[in-house]
């Protein structure tokens, strides 16, 4: 496509988001993830608060919050977890989100909040929202249940998929 306009071709290039490059994980099958799977979720964690506390923290930090709702009983829950402690994902998450996790128990825990943000009970898990602490608007809204056949990707992937959503 030309554009005969340089400045609609400016405005363009400088509205887009452009996401930063997902780093190059090392291991190419989750069943090269260290045993047992992180069970991630605190069942008795106080979930308004601690999203409001990594709310805060991702605000003051100057960078995005992800929510993960799921549960210690979901296998891709595990697998996400576990993809998201290798060394190289673990430090690239760090650099650009503040992640909470959230127990949904079995779907009847805690949805409060994902309906704080104008969704309902989530069909499947891991279930992220990605916020922009800024607006504290959902950045995925049509994407919070893409991981949720996470076994069914590889851990590239999911790598992909996380740095899909940063800027």
């Amino acid at each position: 496509m030309r554009f005969k306009s340089p400045l609609l071709l400016a405005a363009l290039v400088s509205s887009a988001s452009f996401a930063a490059p997902a780093p190059q994980v090392a291991v190419s099958s989750f069943n090269q993830l260290a045993q047992p799977l992180p069970f991630p979720y605190d069942e008795h964690a106080d979930a308004k608060l601690v999203v409001a506390a990594a709310q805060t923290r991702a605000l003051h930090e100057g960078k995005l919050l992800i929510i993960d709702l799921g549960g210690n009983w979901c296998g891709d829950c595990r697998v996400l977890a576990g993809t998201m402690a290798l060394p190289e994902l673990h430090a690239f998450v760090e650099k650009h989100y503040v992640v909470v996790m959230v127990d949904v128990g079995r779907f009847d825990k805690n949805l409060s909040i994902p309906a704080h943000y104008g969704l309902g009970r989530p069909k499947g898990v891991p279930a992220l929202l990605i916020i922009n602490p800024k607006t504290n608007n959902i950045i995925n809204q049509d994407h919070t249940e893409a991981l949720a056949d996470a076994r069914q990707m590889s851990p590239q992937a999911l790598a992909d998929w996380l740095a899909r959503w940063t800027n």
